[in-house]
């Protein structure tokens, strides 16, 4: 009786060839009135019994099932049962629902699913996946490169970035790693490719000796606070738009980071940072605090910290980026990003002797591994002058 009553949460046995079985009631058919059972498969009766609660929960919330070892029959007792494989866009949708969607930023969803729809799906979502390979993996990588954007439908004859091909890897080896542990590959093929080498961009910097008169070309502009704040702190551009002056404690001289803004089909969207590492609070120089709360009296009753003086809410990326193409050229400064900003003031901060783990955690970085690899060029400049002064020093001893 009891098994029965629980029919609709399945059960599970032991197969002859040594693997776990676990076998629900998936629907009814609407023609026949027959019942459709579907089966999972696994190597453990752990593994048995969660893919099997994650199959039950799948139907009662009408998801596509979990597995790609799913088995499908009709009939009270049912003897035949066909396999039924996933294809890898069934996979990565089913993935993309249950497993990413919920843990990553609107910025990202949007992202992945572009990915999965534009780029992947197109050229080997029909491919089962049990049969996918590193072998076509490569190819794909390889053809996202050389016309990668002739398959999103954008520049005819381009290819794509080697930085955005390795996030379309990083993507399907997630994917596929939860595959393996769902039982359902035996391997991950993503670790039979090797994703394109990243390309360092340039970094450009405002050498110490041109700060004063990209500042004095900022003040002109009447954005000196925004900018002054951001050669002191380094912040990322949407970390630094994003601020409110509820933000900032002038008693205490520092800012809280929570949030970032970035342009997201057109709109402007603020959601958390990059990381959980740049949600961070940084103290700033008494002069930021001094122009800021200046900034502010002209405004007393917007809630931007940096409210845009067209609109009244905060500025765009875009807009920000532009005036400091403007600011370097009053300067008659060379041309560099406004990233490169960012890049200034790690430099400037190392050159006057803050150390690395501090620099780490004022950048947001997740390591100071990171931030040491990145600036590397500087801090091998540092240990040369550093030998320079050691020698120098040994050599008055002699």
């Amino acid at each position: 009786m009891s098994n029965r009553k629980n029919r609709g949460d399945g059960s599970i046995r032991k197969r002859a060839d040594g693997r776990w079985e676990g076998r629900y009631t998936a629907r009814r058919n609407e023609e026949t009135g027959k019942l459709i059972y579907k089966s999972v498969l696994a190597r453990t009766q752990a593994e048995c019994k969660r893919q099997l609660r994650e199959a039950v929960w799948n139907r009662e919330h009408e998801v596509a099932p979990l597995t790609g070892l799913a088995q499908e029959t009709q009939g009270a007792s049912a003897p035949q049962m066909n396999c039924q494989e996933y294809t890898i866009a069934q996979w990565l949708q089913t993935w993309y629902d249950l497993y990413a969607k919920q843990n990553i930023r609107e910025s990202t969803r949007l992202q992945y699913s572009y990915f999965i729809n534009h780029l992947v799906i197109p050229q080997i979502g029909e491919i089962p996946l049990t049969q996918l390979t590193g072998l076509r993996l490569q190819i794909l990588y390889q053809d996202l490169r050389t016309n990668g954007r002739v398959h999103s439908q954008k520049r005819a004859g381009s290819g794509l970035s080697p930085k955005t091909v390795r996030c379309v890897h990083m993507l399907l080896h997630a994917a596929l790693e939860q595959a393996v542990r769902a039982g359902i590959i035996a391997k991950n093929p993503t670790m039979e490719c090797k994703p394109p080498k990243l390309e360092r961009k340039e970094m450009k910097v405002i050498q110490p000796e041109q700060i004063g008169n990209y500042l004095q070309a900022a003040a002109e502009r009447n954005v000196l606070p925004m900018f002054f704040l951001e050669l002191t702190t380094g912040l990322r551009r949407g970390e630094l738009l994003a601020l409110l002056w509820s933000d900032l404690d002038p008693q205490n001289r520092s800012i809280s980071v929570t949030k970032s803004v970035s342009r997201l089909n057109g709109e402007l969207v603020v959601s958390q940072p990059k990381t959980q590492h740049s949600i961070r609070t940084l103290l700033i120089p008494q002069q930021a605090v001094d122009l800021l709360v200046q900034e502010h009296s002209q405004h007393p009753n917007n809630p931007y910290l940096f409210p845009s003086p067209t609109t009244g809410t905060m500025y765009s990326p875009e807009t920000v980026a532009r005036i400091h193409k403007r600011i370097l050229r009053d300067a008659g400064l060379e041309d560099c990003r406004f990233h490169d900003l960012r890049h200034t003031f790690a430099t400037v901060a190392l050159q006057n002797g803050v150390d690395i783990k501090t620099l780490s955690g004022m950048l947001g970085h997740y390591s100071s591994d990171f931030t040491l690899d990145t600036y590397t060029h500087v801090t091998r400049k540092m240990q040369e002058e550093a030998a320079e002064k050691m020698g120098q020093f040994m050599e008055m001893k002699l």
